[in-house]
Order: structure tokens, then C-alpha cells, then sequence
């Protein structure tokens, strides 16, 4: 099973583009967007491209391939531009090893504010910027970083689950961190 996550598009077309393409390419089934999909929100400045209608029509194209979480910086508003859902906090994904993925912006709940978790659970969110693929304690955090305004010197990214590798990758498909879901 292949999965891709992108999180923070912040209504840029350029990083949706990027996005869109690497989904593309790799082969994955399902694009996870973790939410701030169509607004930069007041504190980001105006990204590069900013085009929420533009970068809404490319997303609809991809609808029956998306699941999507609600980020701090989407509204009601947003949600009537997508063709798919977008207004939930989170959604759960089950592995085929039984594992369970926790799929959240991160604004609500995140690496430092977890929802009650299994042992070998995944919490994957977005909202830092700041890419992530570790065990931490009883669970593993993933964040695929952004494409539009990545933090802390990271590259633009996104992020893969490929069998059970958690990994952020580039654009230019270098693997800046991963980790293997330990089979429970």
C-alpha cells in the first residue's frame, strides 16, 4: 500500500502543482491533505502563486483520490470551492498490519498533544512546517513538512507510506528522514 501526504498548500498553485506531479509519479492510491489546503492565514505572508480557485479546480480533479482534514486556516468557505470533504479534525486509517493512522492537521492535536493512541500507532499531521518520521515513546509522529513554506531550513516536502516506510521526501526525490512501522 502506497500512501501520500501533503500539508500547509496555503492556496499556492507552484506547491500544488509540485504536489499534484509527485503524487502522480509515485504511485500512491490515496492523497492525504492535512489541511491549510486554500488560505495562507494571517501570520504566513502571500505565498508564491497564491490561487485558492485555481489550486481548488487541480485538487477537484484528484477528489475521488482524497481524504482531507481541516486546518486552522480553512473555513466553511473553503470547503464550498473542494469537491470533497474537508471540515473534519481527523480521520483514522487502519493498516493492513493493524496499526492505526491518526490523520490530523496538528493545530488540535500533534506530536506534544496526542489523542489516547496505541502502542505502534501513527499520528500524522502538518501545521509546523516541520518535517518528521521517528518513533517517539509508544508511537510513531509523522509530517510530511510543506510544500509552500517549509521551516527550520527543510526543503519543500511530502511525505510517503510506502509498505511500512514512513518517509519525507523532497522534490526532487531525495529522502530527507524516514522510519519502518514496526510490525506489532
Amino acid at each position: 500500500m502506497k500512501l501520500f501526504f501533503a500539508s500547509d498548500l496555503h492556496g499556492s498553485l507552484p506547491a500544488t502543482e509540485l504536489v499534484l506531479d509527485a503524487f502522480e509519479q509515485s504511485g500512491a492510491q490515496t492523497l492525504f491533505l492535512l489541511g491549510d489546503t486554500l488560505n495562507h492565514g494571517p501570520r504566513n505572508p502571500v505565498p508564491k502563486g497564491y490561487n485558492p480557485q485555481q489550486v481548488s479546480e487541480r485538487l477537484n480533479q484528484y477528489a475521488k483520490q482524497i481524504i482531507a482534514v481541516r486546518g486552522n486556516c480553512d473555513s466553511e468557505v473553503d470547503q464550498m470551492l473542494l469537491s470533497f470533504p474537508m471540515m473534519m479534525d481527523y480521520a483514522w486509517v487502519m493498516l493492513e498490519s493493524g496499526q492505526r493512522l491518526f490523520v490530523t492537521h496538528g493545530h488540535l492535536y500533534n506530536a506534544a498533544n496526542r489523542p489516547p493512541l496505541k502502542v505502534g500507532d501513527v499520528i500524522v499531521h502538518g501545521h509546523s512546517h516541520i518535517p518528521a518520521a521517528e518513533l517517539d515513546g509508544d508511537q510513531y509522529i509523522f509530517n510530511p513538512g510543506s510544500a509552500t513554506f517549509p521551516r527550520q531550513g527543510y526543503a519543500a516536502s511530502y511525505g510517503m507510506l510506502d509498505d511500512s516506510q514512513l518517509k519525507v521526501m523532497t522534490f526532487d526525490n531525495q529522502v530527507m528522514m524516514q522510519t519502518t512501522i514496526a510490525p506489532r
